[in-house]
């Protein structure tokens, strides 16, 4: 026999004279690949066999992607043009296809409710709602066409809970939790899925960045915070040593990314470690008042 098929984890091979030949190679578009979780994922679906399209905001990290093997094209989230231009680039190499995508990019602006400008709240959901609602809607029609098609959307436990300090990216992650939920009840009768992956802490540069945002934005502003923003600085720099050890390296956000995109019943919602779990559960279970008093005084000893 000169052919030998093979149907397995959803992809078709074919095994000619002791040549491998993968026929039906899926596709994936991550944003925010630049580190951290995206990059994670980007890595990991290439080994899987997945035709991944890797994007990241600045033409420094597309390179650095596109050296690693990646089809990598810059994304901005911020920008209309360019999440239109970075879609039609994936199209084009598809053929007009496109099996999924894993909506990751996002960041935080760390400060008190009365400190954040209108400026500031619209930046902090440009990246973390506008850019996502608008990719999907440029996505879905592709989707709908082709029959099928699977949204994966990267949240936070802060999207279930807030924090103190964290007003911004809570509201932006809140209202990202709030339009996957609608969009997911929308295509209910269609072959497309939703998925949310709310992580709890996660080795990234993510915290880093948030310092950094800080120091461009608030450091030197004069506020009746200055005390607390000097202790938040403190968190964002050294990672204390309980907060290390329920902090978990990207790929446990990718190992409940690979199932949403390859069960035939993908979850609605992963929560990914300890704290997002306890914190779910508690968002359940508890008073507001109660929970504000949990989350408060663990923060309180994490900063002492």
């Amino acid at each position: 026999m000169d052919d030998l098929w093979l149907e397995t984890a959803g992809y078709c091979y074919t095994y000619q004279k002791g040549a491998t030949r993968n026929v039906m190679q899926k596709t994936i578009l991550i944003t925010g690949c630049s580190s951290g979780i995206g990059l994670c994922a980007a890595e990991t679906l290439q080994k899987r066999g997945y035709r991944v399209f890797a994007t990241a905001r600045k033409e420094s990290d597309v390179a650095k992607l596109r050296e690693k093997g990646f089809d990598s094209f810059m994304l901005d989230m911020d920008n209309s043009d360019s999440i239109r231009q970075a879609l039609a680039q994936v199209l084009a190499q598809t053929g007009g296809t496109l099996d999924a995508l894993f909506n990751n990019a996002g960041y935080a602006i760390p400060g008190a409710i009365e400190d954040l400008s209108r400026d500031l709240l619209r930046q902090q959901f440009e990246t973390n709602v506008f850019g996502p609602m608008e990719l999907i809607n440029l996505v879905l029609p592709i989707m709908r066409k082709q029959g099928h098609g699977r949204i994966i959307q990267n949240t936070s436990i802060l999207g279930i809970v807030a924090i103190p300090y964290r007003g911004a990216y809570n509201a932006s992650k809140f209202a990202l939790e709030g339009f996957t939920n609608t969009l997911r009840q929308e295509l209910r009768k269609t072959n497309l899925s939703v998925s949310i992956i709310a992580p709890g802490p996660i080795s990234s540069q993510f915290r880093e960045n948030a310092r950094k945002n800080y120091e461009e934005t608030l450091k030197e502003k004069e506020s009746l915070h200055k005390t607390r923003y000097q202790k938040m600085e403190e968190t964002l720099t050294n990672t204390s040593a309980s907060e290390k050890k329920l902090t978990l390296q990207p790929d446990a956000v990718v190992a409940k990314l690979i199932h949403a995109l390859e069960s035939p019943h993908p979850k609605a919602r992963y929560y990914v470690g300890l704290p997002a779990h306890l914190f779910a559960l508690l968002r359940r279970l508890l008073p507001d008042y109660a929970l504000d008093w949990i989350i408060n005084k663990s923060m309180k000893e994490s900063n002492d």
